[in-house]
């Protein structure tokens, strides 16, 4: 986390994954170009770099989609969500060139203006076999241009972070132009069942992580709640139950709340970050502050605000801990950035 927005700058973990993801990248392309002029040697180096480019933004793409699932289901691929951006921006990169290569080889050329080309050349909006199917890709490019170029926490600070998530939820309408871009450009003139269940994998993959992570919330929000005591609290579980400097996330009256143990002490604070709506239930308190998993952002447990001179804040809730160290919580959440005393965890 920084205090104030600068240009830039990589961290030496950051430069190991972006070396290897760059020598990753270069990998596949060098690859992709030497098996496709082997096997296609009537292909110009034109034609292949563009498959080359294409497919690998679409492969990237795949992987940026299922990492945020997988860090739901397997903790050990944080590392990854850490650096999702930039493996969003490199696809982005990959995207651009296959676009930009593209049109100087189909629609340079002609009288028209190339874009305009892009959008015209092909009326047959009323055949699937002929299909216009590179407006979808460059539609697809223009989202993936967007958020790329929002990227920067700058912009989540600019634009409010329900229009950030938006603009970046739009990944998936992405995707999909972009599968019926595939489905219905190469697909067509390939005829290759192999290239056809890839896609097909590719989809269902994407699927099947999506719904086990959302089975996976499902479930905690499912799990019947305790009637409220006399006082309005609600039995939540025991300390015991809770790893030291981590959490429990339970549901209580519809909303996710994450009960933290540290220190010898409960406190309980919405499970949603402020910055890009992280579980903060799935991470621990690290320094005294609560510290959300996806990037890092940081709350004091005892009021939910960030510590100084970060300025982010998170609803509250209240605890306390009977002398059998069964927990309970109140249900109602309070302003963000309430002080609440933390209750004790008998000895």
């Amino acid at each position: 986390m920084g205090a104030s927005y600068k240009t830039v700058t990589w961290t030496p973990h950051k430069k190991v994954y972006d070396r290897w993801l760059l020598i990753g990248v270069l990998l596949y392309l060098a690859t992709f170009l030497g098996l496709g002029l082997t096997l296609k040697p009537n292909t110009t180096i034109e034609t292949q770099l563009i498959r080359a480019l294409g497919t690998g933004a679409f492969v990237l793409l795949h992987v940026i989609l299922a990492i945020g699932p997988l860090a739901r289901l397997d903790r050990r691929f944080l590392p990854l969500l850490y650096n999702r951006r930039h493996l969003g921006v490199t696809m982005f990169v990959l995207a651009l060139g296959h676009g930009a290569f593209s049109v100087v080889q189909f629609h340079v050329g002609g009288t028209r203006n190339p874009l305009v080309s892009v959008l015209t050349s092909n009326g047959r909006y009323d055949s699937l076999a002929q299909f216009p199917f590179q407006p979808l890709g460059l539609a697809a490019l223009v989202i993936l241009f967007l958020m790329a170029a929002t990227s920067h926490d700058f912009w989540l600070h600019q634009l409010s972070a329900p229009v950030w998530k938006a603009l970046h939820m739009s990944v998936y309408v992405a995707y999909l132009l972009l599968v019926l871009h595939v489905g219905l450009g190469v697909l067509q003139t390939e005829r290759n069942p192999l290239l056809a269940g890839s896609l097909a994998l590719g989809i269902v993959v994407l699927i099947a992580l999506h719904v086990l992570a959302g089975n996976l919330s499902k479930a905690g929000d499912e799990t019947p709640e305790s009637q409220p005591e006399d006082d309005g609290f609600v039995l939540v579980c025991q300390a015991s139950d809770i790893e030291e400097s981590r959490a429990k996330i339970v549901s209580l009256s519809g909303e996710r709340v994450a009960v933290f143990r540290y220190d010898g002490k409960i406190s309980a604070v919405s499970n949603v970050c402020q910055h890009q709506n992280g579980p903060l239930g799935e991470g621990r308190v690290v320094d005294g502050c609560i510290t959300c998993p996806w990037h890092g952002y940081q709350y004091r447990p005892e009021d939910g605000a960030s510590p100084p001179p970060f300025t982010e804040k998170i609803p509250t809730f209240r605890v306390r801990v009977d002398e059998a160290g069964t927990v309970f919580v109140h249900p109602t959440p309070l302003p963000a950035g309430t002080s609440v005393e933390p209750a004790t965890i008998p000895a």
